[in-house]
């Protein structure tokens, strides 16, 4: 099979779900982080063969994750490849 490569551009913009902040893009590449959410929903789920995306920047991220009962876990990276 012939491994195919693909260049992805962003064309739309990013906005974060919770606060409406647009994320800068400059030719086609974020300059600031989100956290990016996909959930495909499946059977027993009143949002059954839905999927729902939506983004969150890292303030609002922040706020998010200091109302948890259970913390999160981190897990760092001791390099990115």
């Amino acid at each position: 099979m012939d491994k195919v490569k693909v260049k992805i551009r962003m064309n739309k913009d990013v906005c974060c779900n919770v606060c409406g902040k647009k994320i800068n893009i400059e030719q086609g590449i974020m300059k600031e982080d989100v956290f990016e959410a996909a959930k495909e929903w499946g059977y027993f789920s009143k949002y059954d063969l839905e999927v729902h995306k939506f983004n969150i920047c890292e303030e609002c991220y922040d706020n998010l994750i200091s109302t948890f009962k259970i913390p999160i876990e981190v897990v760092r990276k001791k390099e990115v490849l």
